[in-house]
């Protein structure tokens, strides 16, 4: 399925990149989408926690689609943005790009909004630090 508006290049900072691997392929020996969702989980929350300067949690992702699969030797790249805060939560907007090895090419191939709470050492939500 394309993409019907991809923007022209990524949207936010780059919280993890990593080279996908014949491992994370599932049986018709795409990249398992499962995979990529653990990823832009992993990226979201590199910049939920720096936002909140502390824990953070993975309490939703919404509105996620895929667009394009991801081929073995694949550099993928999670960009993050911050789409807004409340109390105790962020809703971060992640984008995943992926430049193929061989060819150079570059395309957006899923996205989605993910939403993490602030927690404190016991577990429990706190609100989230705002610059003074």
């Amino acid at each position: 399925m394309a993409d019907p508006s991809p923007p022209p290049k990524p949207q936010g900072e780059i919280v993890i990149r990593a080279i996908a691997m014949p491992a994370d392929t599932n049986s018709n020996g795409d990249i398992f989408g499962g995979w990529i969702v653990s990823q832009m989980d992993l990226g979201g929350a590199v910049l939920a926690r720096s936002i909140a300067e502390s824990r953070v949690v993975t309490v939703a992702i919404e509105a996620m689609s895929f667009v394009a699969p991801v081929n073995v030797g694949d550099t993928v790249t999670c960009y993050a943005r911050l789409q807004g805060v409340g109390r105790t939560s962020m809703k971060v907007e992640m984008e995943v790009w992926t430049h193929h090895y061989s060819d150079g090419t570059e395309r957006r191939v899923t996205h989605g909004i993910f939403t993490y709470v602030a927690i404190d050492e016991h577990g429990r939500p706190h609100p989230v630090r705002r610059p003074g």
